[in-house]
């Protein structure tokens, strides 16, 4: 297992390096550079990130925020160009020693929360909070003017502008897109680009929706076993894999984390986690937790377990941290909350390893 953290970069991300060098058992970074979906990624640019990580004495192994274009996931006969500059952004950042990219499928919105700061009246954090409940008063481009609105001056992950600026017509777009005709273009673009993918010696892995269901009547095709099952059946390849998001799966109860963990990781199918903990509140209605067990509704033991069962060589990173001890930050994304996550996993991970070589040395009763 290797702990990594999300960053942003030194211009857009207010934790330096070295705080998160500063966390004990971190090894590197899932880094991403600030570019319009559809874009190719220089060369030049991924070598001076490259450079500043390593130079922070960390590893940058997986890239995420390659975000595929609209027009991909749409099926425009203008899909084909992107795709192509996709498969030049791979290469290039191959050479770099990028082995993962994390990416996903969702149309339009990457993720939503109905409020980025809901105070947690146990405790008096605040944290990223969703109520199905809301968006039927807000509607889209409401909620999309709040999330600009809460996100304390910061650009987050799937709200680009630039992507957001013409919603309305990106929503006309996916008018009638079934299910099955979005996975058939999810088809189309693993078969252009992961035989790149497999000359180059990098995994794709596919994030989950989030939440983990539809919304606005947008089809949705990455969140339950089944769907995976599907998805990495669409390119039959070890370079075809998944980043397994446990908020974004347990956001919907129905979802078996830790059994999702064994049987793709038994498949060699999971190229990266996530790992972060919710509070169920109500049907399709949540908050972010901490990291502990106790304080949400999965099981974290039990799902890094899994990960150290059946796929120990993963990258994991503690995802969407509280805001604690009065932290301004990007929200979901601050420093102190995901640094205590990352020690209660890898706390997590030592006692499982120690009390399986416990098991093994065990002398046997005469």
């Amino acid at each position: 297992m290797k702990m990594t953290f999300r960053w942003y970069g030194s211009k857009a991300d207010p934790i330096p390096l070295r705080y998160i060098k500063q966390i004990p058992g971190m090894t590197g970074l899932m880094g991403l550079l600030d570019k319009p979906a559809g874009a190719v990624w220089e060369e030049d640019e991924i070598r001076a990130l490259v450079h500043e990580v390593h130079e922070a004495g960390l590893e940058l192994e997986v890239i995420e925020s390659v975000n595929v274009h609209e027009d991909i996931k749409l099926g425009l006969p203008s899909r084909d160009a992107y795709i192509e500059n996709y498969r030049t952004t791979i290469r290039r950042l191959a050479r770099y020693g990028v082995k993962v990219i994390v990416y996903n499928f969702m149309p339009v919105f990457d993720w939503l929360r109905t409020d980025l700061a809901r105070l947690i009246p146990e405790d008096g954090s605040n944290s990223l909070y969703f109520d199905e409940k809301d968006l039927g008063e807000m509607g889209p481009l409401e909620i999309v003017r709040r999330t600009a609105d809460g996100s304390n001056g910061f650009t987050l992950p799937g709200w680009e502008p630039e992507r957001l600026s013409q919603l309305e017509e990106t929503l006309r777009g996916y008018e009638g897109m079934t299910d099955d005709r979005l996975r058939e273009n999810f088809r189309y673009f693993l078969d252009g680009v992961i035989p790149v993918c497999e000359e180059a010696g990098v995994r794709m892995a596919c994030h989950p929706d989030d939440p983990a269901w539809p919304i606005f009547g947008l089809p949705r095709i990455a969140h339950s076993q089944a769907d995976f099952d599907q998805i990495v059946a669409l390119h039959d390849s070890p370079a075809n894999t998944l980043c397994l998001c446990t908020g974004s799966l347990g956001s919907d109860p129905a979802n078996d984390v830790p059994a999702m963990i064994r049987h793709f990781g038994q498949m060699n199918r999971i190229g990266a986690m996530h790992v972060r903990n919710v509070k169920h509140l109500g049907y399709h209605h949540f908050r972010e937790a901490a990291h502990l067990s106790s304080e949400g509704d999965l099981d974290l033991y039990a799902i890094m377990k899994a990960v150290h069962d059946c796929c120990p060589d993963t990258y994991i990173r503690p995802d969407h941290g509280r805001m604690i001890w009065d932290e301004q930050g990007r929200p979901g994304y601050g420093l102190y909350d995901r640094a205590l996550g990352a020690a209660y996993l890898n706390g997590l991970w030592e006692a499982i390893e120690k009390g399986r070589n416990f098991l093994h040395e065990k002398p046997t009763a005469e």
